[in-house]
């Protein structure tokens, strides 16, 4: 973890509403606390050598993987948000409980040879588990903080993206034409980030693929999601779509807008134990 994430992930937020003087003291303290955290930092975990030492691992269903790693996708997970000196590893709080939803699309596939991508990973708990539950599969991790991610492996690639700007969308993803079976939208969850991040790259989702966006109704709940209260959000999209509403919003373009609604098959928004999941499958031929 570089300094410069430390200082993103914990402090900056409280730089940015402190007084002059607590600011000083801020910026003083924080090389040591860097220091500090760096020792309680896991080291990085070769997947590829794990498997050869943990082959029962591709036969656990995905919520246990989930929860084997740590993921918040699973039904509880211990708090990996926190600074990691602060980490308490013996109390677990329930997560968002995707995993059912997930399997439901997931068992009849997991067996192929497929391209995975997952926007938003932070230490990569997720992407670990995918690893070993889509054991002939590639999975692609990509985030705004690409020095967190824990895990390395010769089916894992690891690179850096911010998912609220259209250029590193463009620029990381797009241009390299990658087509992808499972595109997971976990990122920052902002209201402009889930719509680009959709209507972008719903094009490079192959035929019959699966979308998934993770925590769908941050900006409709949250004020820090959606600042300005902007619609429509994409929940609302979403379910105008499903029936047959017509919408306008400023960060789709027309062209987007047809694409999407002439080969989406299906949508699907479920509830976990708090939050929302949003399930789009692509069309078996795209027009």
């Amino acid at each position: 973890m570089k300094i410069q994430t430390f200082y993103k992930l914990f402090y900056r937020h409280r730089v940015i509403k402190a007084t002059t003087i607590l600011k000083i003291y801020l910026f003083l303290i924080l090389p040591f606390r860097y220091l500090l955290n760096l020792v309680f930092v896991k080291k990085k975990i070769n997947l590829d050598d794990y498997a050869k030492k943990n082959e029962s691992l591709f036969d656990e269903n995905l919520n246990n993987l989930f929860e084997y790693f740590n993921s918040d996708k699973g039904n509880k997970f211990y708090d990996q948000y926190v600074q990691p000196l602060k980490r308490r590893e013996d109390i677990k709080i329930p997560g968002h409980a995707y995993a059912s939803f997930y399997e439901k699309y997931f068992l009849e596939i997991k067996k192929r040879e497929l391209n995975i991508l997952e926007l938003g990973t932070f230490y990569g708990n997720a992407c670990a588990a995918l690893y070993f539950y889509f054991k002939n599969s590639k999975i692609y991790s990509g985030d705004i903080f690409p020095d967190l991610f824990r895990y390395k492996s010769k089916r894992v690639h690891n690179f850096y993206i911010d998912s609220s700007s259209e250029q590193s969308i463009e620029k990381n993803l797009i241009s390299y034409e990658n087509l992808y079976d499972i595109i997971i939208e976990d990122a920052s969850h902002m209201y402009k980030d889930q719509i680009i991040s959709l209507f972008m790259l719903f094009p490079i989702l192959k035929s019959h693929g699966i979308f998934i966006v993770e925590e769908l109704d941050f900006p409709d709940t949250r004020k820090d999601m959606n600042i300005n209260n902007d619609k429509p959000t994409l929940r609302e999209i979403l379910n105008n779509i499903l029936i047959k509403k017509d919408f306008k919003n400023q960060l789709i373009s027309e062209k987007q807008k047809k694409y999407f609604i002439d080969n989406y098959k299906s949508i699907e928004i479920l509830k976990g134990t708090e939050n929302e999941i949003a399930i789009i499958r692509k069309k078996w031929w795209i027009i």
